[in-house]
């Protein structure tokens, strides 16, 4: 098969053709963005035959679909390793360490979408080899399909190209996906929690770039942020695996990065290095309530996009090369976590930054430009790299906890409710009986929607204080224990106050429609 792209190149009309796409040619396979000199990235029906001839070119790489957009676009996953197929039990089956690599989220972010299609045709001529010995790489490159094909020059104003435009940031629905991870709106989210729960990663890598401050690093990065997330997790990604892809980079391309942060602007702004959010409707905070190593990387939205992409390229390759070197020792840690209980433990409903001392950033400078086809102004970072200290603020302490409790009990007519418990993949059990049991209600003292829309919702925000007291819990009744390899992401879902919880997101709006008791409760003793 072959297909002509026509584009503007030095202002002039240019024809690109590329090549077949076969296995035969794999050293003249080029991305969109390479064929264009980075002036383009590549469209869904780029990504698609892209993959489908790395697939023909190499028995290590196959893909299927793991979901569909809004707007029925198959959202492709490739899988790469020594597998039989590409189904979640053909994966399982290698018994080896997975590693989830996701990227275009956001659509007018598209360097990852272009480094990993490249990467798929390194490991489709040979290279990383080493690689396969332990691990499996599931990529799903064009996460967020409609979004991608929503191309306009002006999208993500200020960044250094593509020229020739790029996608949008939400998907068709006008969801931000990277917000959706708890209330699972779109059909997109559902099917990437529905892949955590069936190919189980034991790795994620959400791919990203940041158009925050001015600073001199060509990646920004971040574990997940969450207090909850089990210290083992956050300790191994900060004193190790970060680090160790941080070294890569710059090993290999010369390019500084760092923790993700953005600094403060304006005369009288506090002088920190502030990363983002810890609630779990981000990706990696969300991974890190699964009790899942997750890693987020932002590229420098004003570098080119080309160095955008390599650097990406670059990172990713450092933070695999660290997962296979590695990869048992994950599992043990992972298989730890999952079997520490979480009953009793105390656990943050809301957080808030909290400041770990001084710290040294690379502050860097930025250049006009104007792009040659919509005339408006792109910045492009400078060779300046600034040492500043600032005060971190890239962590979360508790602001308001809660005691995790044995199990929660959910009426059989809150449907929302288990539908999102099923959704996220939740274990649950039926009571086929009335049972008496010891239990905690939440009583309900005031509760406030947002008059600000986010994201298409009203966040709700409950006060009440629990009371003990003896009851029968009625048959159909679902019990869903807290001693599940989920039971964090259990609390945070169904806790009253949870910031980000199904509470929060008007899940149970209707059915908190004039009581003043919040219909879930909770024990702290088995049933």
């Amino acid at each position: 098969m072959t297909y002509t792209h026509v584009i503007l190149a030095s202002g002039l009309l240019a024809t690109v053709t590329p090549p077949v796409l076969t296995a035969q040619s794999l050293d003249q396979l080029r991305t969109r963005a390479e064929q264009t000199d980075y002036a383009e990235t590549s469209r869904y029906e780029d990504v698609r035959l892209f993959l489908h001839a790395v697939a023909d070119a190499s028995p290590r790489i196959h893909v299927t679909p793991f979901g569909y957009s809004f707007e029925g676009r198959q959202l492709p996953l490739v899988v790469v390793g020594d597998v039989r197929g590409p189904s979640a039990a053909d994966v399982l089956a290698a018994g080896k360490t997975r590693v989830f690599i996701q990227a275009n989220i956001h659509a007018g972010e598209v360097c990852g979408k272009e480094a990993m299609l490249m990467l798929l045709r390194d490991v489709a001529r040979g290279d990383h080899a080493e690689w396969m010995d332990s691990l499996v790489l599931l990529i799903a490159p064009i996460y967020n399909a409609d979004g991608n094909e929503r191309i306009r020059l002006t999208n993500r104003r200020g960044q250094h190209g593509p020229v020739g435009g790029m996608g949008q940031r939400s998907n068709a629905q006008g969801y931000d996906l990277n917000r959706d991870h708890m209330k699972l709106d779109s059909p997109e989210a559902r099917a990437l929690i529905r892949l955590m729960h069936e190919y189980d990663p034991h790795v994620g890598i959400d791919l990203h770039t940041t158009n925050g401050t001015r600073h001199a690093y060509h990646i920004t990065y971040a574990p997940p942020l969450h207090p909850d997330t089990d210290p083992r997790v956050d300790a191994l990604l900060r004193d190790e695996w970060l680090p160790a892809a941080s070294t890569y980079l710059k090993e290999r391309q010369g390019w500084e990065s760092f923790y993700y942060g953005n600094a403060g602007r304006g005369q009288n702004a506090p002088r920190r290095w502030r990363t983002f959010d810890y609630r779990p409707r981000f990706n990696n905070n969300y991974l890190g309530l699964r009790n899942r190593f997750a890693i987020l990387s932002e590229a420098y939205s004003y570098a080119t996009f080309e160095e955008r992409v390599i650097a990406t390229l670059r990172f990713v390759e450092g933070a695999v090369d660290f997962a296979a070197s590695n990869a048992t020792k994950i599992v043990q840690i992972i298989n730890e976590v999952d079997r520490t209980p979480v009953v009793g433990m105390t656990m943050a409903v809301r957080a808030e930054p909290q400041g770990t001392g001084p710290v040294e950033i690379l502050m860097g400078e930025v250049d006009q430009e104007r792009n040659p086809y919509s005339g408006q102004v792109m910045l492009r970072r400078r060779d300046v790299a600034t040492p500043v200290t600032l005060e971190d603020y890239g962590t979360f302490a508790p602001s308001e906890t809660e005691r995790v409790p044995a199990f929660y009990i959910v009426p059989e007519d809150l449907t929302p409710v288990l539908h999102k418990l099923r959704d996220h993949g939740v274990g649950m059990g039926q009571l086929d009986r009335d049972q008496a049991m010891r239990i905690e209600e939440f009583r309900i003292t005031a509760s406030q929607a947002s008059e600000r829309e986010f994201q298409q919702h009203n966040e709700r925000t409950l006060e009440g204080v629990y009371e003990a007291k003896d009851v029968v819990v009625p048959a159909g009744s679902f019990v869903v224990s807290t001693s599940q390899p989920l039971g964090r992401l259990v609390f945070h879902l169904l806790e009253p106050r949870s910031a980000d919880g199904l509470t929060n997101w008007n899940v149970l709006d209707r059915a908190l429609d004039g009581v003043d008791v919040y219909p879930i409760v909770r024990g702290f003793e088995t049933p």
